[in-house]
């Protein structure tokens, strides 16, 4: 099937707000050779899409399930509700689940770093129950927890009924909310300390060793692919859903159903290839100090402070865009004393006179309050005699 689906409109996120508007057509995207049951092709920080092809059609997702729960594995490392060296006990009904698995012992410790690196890794079906397990008593509670997450994320085309992805009635998602998923996983950055890892081993409580290679051969064999997650079931067929970066452009892609594992490593380079040939994040405002922009200081012992941007702002576009592009800046009404880091105002960026990302402007130096004395100091400088 070469055949792909194109929305010709999408809006245009920055890092730090929306705007703006790419447009792509159809004859560029059938070049890909996609051959799949559904795809996905976005930029990872506009959200923008590039290609996609029945991409809110309900399909199993076999082992791709399992982002979400690195998802809720990483959240509870975030909230402080484990770390990475606490120890998990490991249950029967977790060292019992077959399919993909590190062979897990019946009532072995294992670390919750290893246990997660081994979901990266190997895609394990133990150690996904194990953590289900660990974290809320039980796969069920856990997949609550999931469908929960997937709701505030707006994935509204996916239900889980397990942490694994094994085939189980009433299961389903689809290549968007795939994506949507992954672009989730992605902010979090121990994330990336298990996800490049090509081969590595798990080492069981009485010495026994567990080779483990990844799944996601793209890390090994695709400049820039850093992350990523196969999944298979005869249902399902082959699935992947991978993200590459290069520069400062960072894309996802997501294959569902395809007829074999080559199909949709290589249907997944496809759509790297093309979004990184013919796309491009600009940087229009860099994380540094604005020239020529100062924010007034009221009663401060200087009158005006430098200022930087809070984060850049990208605008993705397609190469050799020839738009315009500004900024304008306004400011709070700022009394001393000011700190080093304090919000004293806003940029925005336009595209053709059009907004296209905003972020807040923060103070770059330290301006302490005027005292009596230097008051009457500039009292006396600014006398008319």
């Amino acid at each position: 099937m070469k055949k792909v689906m194109l929305f010709v409109l999408s809006f245009l996120l920055t890092v730090c707000t929306i705007g703006g508007v790419v447009n792509v057509n159809a004859a560029e995207s059938e070049g890909m050779g996609i051959s799949c049951k559904a795809a996905y092709l976005c930029d990872w920080r506009s959200g923008t899409v590039i290609n996609e092809l029945e991409s809110t059609k309900h399909l199993p997702i076999a082992s791709m399930c399992k982002i979400m729960t690195l998802i809720l594995c990483f959240d509870a490392i975030e909230n402080g509700s484990c770390t990475l060296q606490d120890e998990v006990s490991v249950s029967e009904t977790a060292s019992g689940m077959g399919g993909s698995q590190v062979f897990l012992e019946t009532g072995g410790n294992y670390a919750v770093g290893e246990l997660i690196k081994s979901i990266c890794i190997a895609s394990a079906n133990d150690s996904c129950v194990a953590m289900a397990e660990f974290l809320c008593g039980g796969e069920d509670v856990f997949v609550n927890k999931m469908n929960e997450r997937a709701k505030n994320l707006g994935m509204n085309d996916t239900v889980f009924v397990n942490c694994t992805g094994l085939p189980k009635t009433g299961q389903f998602s689809c290549a968007k909310d795939v994506a949507i998923m992954l672009s989730e996983l992605l902010r979090h950055q121990e994330y990336y300390n298990y996800s490049k890892i090509w081969m590595d081993e798990m080492v069981h409580p009485g010495g026994r060793k567990t080779e483990m290679a990844n799944t996601n051969k793209l890390i090994r064999y695709y400049q820039g692919c850093d992350a990523g997650k196969t999944g298979f079931t005869s249902e399902a067929g082959f699935c992947l859903a991978a993200s590459a970066q290069r520069g400062s452009m960072r894309v996802i892609s997501v294959v569902i159903g395809a007829d074999s594992s080559k199909t949709r490593f290589d249907n997944c380079k496809s759509m790297f290839d093309f979004a990184f040939a013919n796309y491009a994040n600009k940087a229009v405002i860099q994380e540094e100090i604005l020239a020529n922009e100062f924010c007034p200081v009221k009663g401060g012992k200087e009158k005006t402070v430098s200022v930087k941007p809070a984060c850049p702002i990208y605008v993705f576009t397609k190469k050799g865009d020839k738009d315009e592009y500004f900024y304008k800046t306004s400011y709070n009404q700022v009394k001393a004393p000011v700190k080093v880091g304090d919000i004293v105002g806003e940029v925005v960026v336009y595209k053709n006179n059009v907004e296209v990302g905003k972020t807040e402007l923060l103070s770059v130096d330290k301006i302490e309050r005027l005292n009596y004395f230097d008051s009457i100091k500039d009292i006396a400088e600014n006398w008319n005699f």
